[in-house]
């Protein structure tokens, strides 16, 4: 079973818990509902601006392909802040540069001995724009 299968049958399970008449859609009431059997409160004008922001068809509703859309946002921001966290290990002046010393010095810190060029020609490989170090844009497209 692929995990792209896994992951939308995992989609459909929690549609399905906030979806109650079945009708494979939430309305704003269903997602109240929910909501407040699991604790939380919204109230009715809550509920709808919330379904309004994700619904992607304009029917007022948050189907399948919506809550997909809204899951999946959240695991790209979690990357992209795990992404940054270890951008700025790397970055040990904060410059918003990885440059060779600050990754020969990262090395180092790991028990790993490079050298300075070694750790240029690193840089080198993801290093776009051509100027010796290694940018947050340039360190996201290295990691994907």
């Amino acid at each position: 079973m692929s995990s792209k299968m896994r992951s939308d049958t995992h989609f459909e399970r929690v549609l399905s818990y906030f979806d109650e008449n079945g009708d494979g859609k939430v309305s704003p009431s269903e997602l109240r509902h929910r909501v407040s059997m699991m604790g939380g409160e919204l109230l009715q004008k809550e509920a709808e601006m919330a379904i309004e922001a994700l619904d992607s068809d304009g029917d007022g509703f948050l189907s399948l392909e919506d809550l997909v859309v809204l899951m999946e946002g959240g695991r790209e921001e979690e990357k992209l802040e795990d992404l940054r966290d270890a951008f700025e290990m790397y970055d040990t002046k904060r410059c918003g540069f990885i440059t060779s010393k600050s990754l020969k010095k990262m090395f180092r810190r790991m028990g790993d001995s490079k050298s300075i060029d070694e750790c240029r020609f690193m840089i080198n490989q993801f290093d776009l724009n051509e100027d010796g170090m290694l940018s947050f844009h340039e360190f996201t497209i290295m990691m994907h």
